[in-house]
């Protein structure tokens, strides 16, 4: 009952993120057009830039999406944890987009304003009202799904690329102004480098994270030696060892270890050695552990794993 508990709370979770990804979707799809068409108009890299920006919102939004779709299956035989793990390849390559487009855009403002190249901007006040548009938009984008971008590596991606593409809206405005009041072209290129340089490092932070859970590295704050000295300390415990813990996804490490105990133990202990180890990892660590795979192995056992993988 407890699985199905479990499943049914993940679900509901799932349903109301679909919910909020398709609408703060609708928003972003619309002025995306707007933009792309005011950047040909305009000849603005901030503008144009803005605009990547809402390309890659709007593919993490849609890859979001179909994640929290997906996420609300059952596990299955074929997929033991269901698609609990799709929402860190989604982040993966949404983190990854933002870098490829902030690294084009820095690029991109270095040879306008140092190359020589910076061009006219046709229509200022078209750039001034996109510039408005689009942080209106992400605003709104932004109150959709501020809380709940905190509940796995999905919602973050989705909420980090409305963020940053917010301050972009924020650089086309000033942008924008700046040229109306002293008529300095080379300032959009300015403020499409300040959008990149915020991009960039924000895309490292998140494809980092997802990285660390696709290597199945262990959680941040868990301590393997720790672990082990805390679950030797178990009346009847001599050894711990194969001991390995990582992340399925946000929200769910798990741990394993094989746990060598004293000969001749009665089931009732060793139903009391699991309890006390299965409490060690819940409530004595930063992080707790609550999905956990111990195997008890008597004084004396050798098996291949251990001889030939691991000490």
């Amino acid at each position: 009952m407890a699985h199905d508990h479990t499943y049914e709370t993940t679900a509901n979770t799932g349903a109301e993120h679909q919910k909020r990804l398709m609408m703060s979707l609708g928003l972003t799809s619309t002025v995306f057009i707007a933009e792309v068409v005011s950047a040909i108009i305009t000849g603005s890299l901030a503008l144009l830039v803005d605009a990547g920006h809402m390309l890659t919102d709007m593919s993490v939004l849609i890859a979001s999406t179909v994640t929290a779709i997906l996420m609300q299956r059952k596990p299955s035989n074929k997929r033991t944890w269901g698609w609990a793990r799709l929402e860190v390849l989604t982040a993966a390559v949404g983190a990854l987009v933002l870098l490829i487009v902030g690294i084009y855009a820095l690029v991109e403002a270095g040879m306008r304003l140092f190359g020589g190249s910076a061009d006219e901007i046709s229509d200022v006040r078209l750039l001034l009202f996109m510039g408005i548009l689009g942080l209106a938009a992400n605003v709104g984008s932004i109150f959709i799904l501020a809380s709940q971008s905190e509940d796995n590596m999905n919602m973050k991606a989705a909420f980090l690329e409305v963020m940053n593409d917010a301050l972009g809206s924020v650089a086309v405005i000033v942008s924008a102004i700046v040229l109306i009041c002293t008529g300095w072209v080379g300032f959009d290129a300015v403020a499409g480098g300040i959008i990149a340089l915020m991009m960039i490092p924000r895309a490292i932070k998140l494809l980092r994270n997802a990285v660390r859970v696709l290597l199945e590295e262990t959680p941040n704050g868990l301590d393997l030696d720790e672990v082990r000295a805390h679950l030797e300390q178990v009346p009847h415990v001599i050894a711990v060892h194969d001991l390995h813990a990582s992340t399925v996804s946000t929200g769910m490490p798990i741990l394993m270890a094989h746990v060598v105990v004293e000969r001749d133990l009665t089931m009732k202990e060793a139903a009391e050695i699991l309890a006390q180890l299965q409490d060690c990892l819940r409530e004595h660590f930063p992080v707790s552990v609550p999905h956990t795979t111990f195997q008890l192995e008597p004084e004396g056992y050798s098996s291949v794993s251990r001889s030939e993988m691991h000490s």
